[in-house]
């Protein structure tokens, strides 16, 4: 496979979390990308879009990653803007979305906003690199209709399931065009085709390359090296999260019938645990973040046995990074993990349930 070079790539990285985001900027950096811009909010991702729009190198930018929760503009405002505003400089930008609320809502929302890829958090080395090179190797065809505008959401060329195609339209029915601009058919079914030259490709060095290429492993060793270095900062920074939870408990107990603007700082935190922990060799704390994040979404109870889960799962999390319990913990992390779901059943009745996928073992 013929070596590519990601120092001629200009990416940018939103993301609000001051942590992720060095320890995202150094992981891509570990890959040769160079020309690395960071923002930390999709308002400061706009504006510079805007701001280094040009015709030959659009925005200054050739591809963005990008969180999803946000604020005060998130991925998914980011992602519509890049797709649909006037001031757009490039509405086929390659766009990758990540989070830690990895859910079918957010990945299907993501999806038909026009999002090219999505990257789950806890995120690898092995994911990053896997999602851009998807990007560089299997860039999918635009479509545009009257009411999306974004990648071919068939990842394949296949038939659909019984040999029934869901498409009104053929192929025979669209207008195909191989630039950026539209341009007057003859008949228009309002379905448009987009197939690109594959920029991204060419300007890696794959010109030509009927296959696909690859980094050299000693980058991605590097990468890893990396972000073992970022785990060891970790442990401090989800102390640190850990501290403002308590603090959110202690201030909602003393505010019964107003406790809902704490619980949304709780979910938004546990959102972050949720994200991070897995990343950087403690997953336990993201099956604990994730439980969490599950407790208290929006509409959920706020009574004090409920700041009392909250309470439960904030022991638990603690006891991992005191006991530095990385991996799936073994016989402890089970103990962990069934002793927090027996709390929560003693102070609310609810059975606390894991995924197969999240624990691991």
């Amino acid at each position: 496979m013929a070596r590519y070079h990601l120092e001629r790539l200009s990416v940018m990285l939103v993301e609000d979390n001051a942590f992720v985001r060095d320890t995202m900027a150094n992981l891509l950096r570990s890959f040769e990308i160079r020309k690395l811009v960071t923002c930390e909010n999709g308002v400061q991702a706009i504006d510079f879009l805007k701001a280094a729009g040009g015709p030959n190198n659009p925005g200054g930018v050739d591809l963005i990653i990008s969180d999803l929760i946000m604020s005060p503009a998130n991925g998914l405002l980011l992602l519509r803007w890049v797709r649909a505003a006037k001031e757009s400089p490039n509405r086929f930008m390659p766009f990758i979305m990540m989070s830690g609320a990895a859910d079918n809502d957010y990945v299907h929302a993501a999806r038909d906003m026009g999002v090219s890829e999505f990257l789950a958090k806890p995120f690898s080395v092995d994911s990053v690199y896997k999602r851009l090179m998807e990007l560089i190797d299997f860039p999918r065809q635009f479509v545009t209709t009257h009411n999306y505008h974004g990648p071919d959401r068939r990842r394949r060329n296949e038939p659909a399931p019984n040999n029934v195609e869901r498409r009104e339209t053929t192929e025979d029915d669209i207008t195909i065009v191989y630039s950026g601009e539209k341009k007057k058919a003859k008949t228009d079914s309002g379905v448009w085709y987009f197939r690109l030259p594959n920029r991204l490709k060419d300007k890696v060095g794959g010109m030509g390359m009927k296959g696909g290429g690859s980094l050299p492993q000693d980058l991605l060793d590097q990468a890893e090296q990396e972000l073992e270095r970022s785990s060891a900062s970790f442990h401090d920074w989800a102390l640190e999260y850990l501290s403002q939870l308590s603090n959110l408990c202690t201030e909602a107990l003393l505010a019964p019938g107003a406790r809902g603007d704490h619980f949304h700082k709780i979910n938004l935190l546990a959102h972050e645990l949720r994200g991070q922990g897995g990343t950087f060799g403690y997953p336990l704390i993201s099956i604990f973040g994730k439980m969490l994040y599950e407790c208290t979404v929006e509409g959920c109870k706020e009574t004090d046995a409920a700041v009392e889960v909250v309470k439960a799962h904030i022991d638990a999390m603690r006891a991992v990074l005191r006991e530095k319990i990385m991996g799936d913990g073994g016989v402890l992390g089970r103990e962990l993990l069934q002793g927090l779901q027996l709390a929560v059943k003693e102070k609310t009745g609810q059975v606390l349930k894991v995924d197969d996928q999240d624990q691991g073992w």
